[in-house]
């Protein structure tokens, strides 16, 4: 359970530290690297996602094949 808010927590501070960096880029006249990195967190948010997913899948199998 414990790892679980760790993953919720994690991914809530990228989305913050995302948004920060593009609200600056933005005000700086820097869209396009805004873009990029909003793009990027964004990219990275999912993998994390996909893992949590990928692990889920794995407990599930495990508890309905008896493995």
């Amino acid at each position: 359970m414990n790892e679980d808010v760790n993953a919720i927590f994690q991914i809530a501070a990228v989305g913050i530290i995302v948004a920060m960096i593009h609200t600056v880029l933005k005000q700086m006249g820097k869209e396009d690297y805004a873009h990029w990195v909003t793009l990027i967190g964004f990219v990275v948010v999912l993998f994390m996602v996909i893992r949590k997913l990928d692990q889920l899948f794995q407990e599930i199998k495990t508890i309905f094949l008896f493995q």
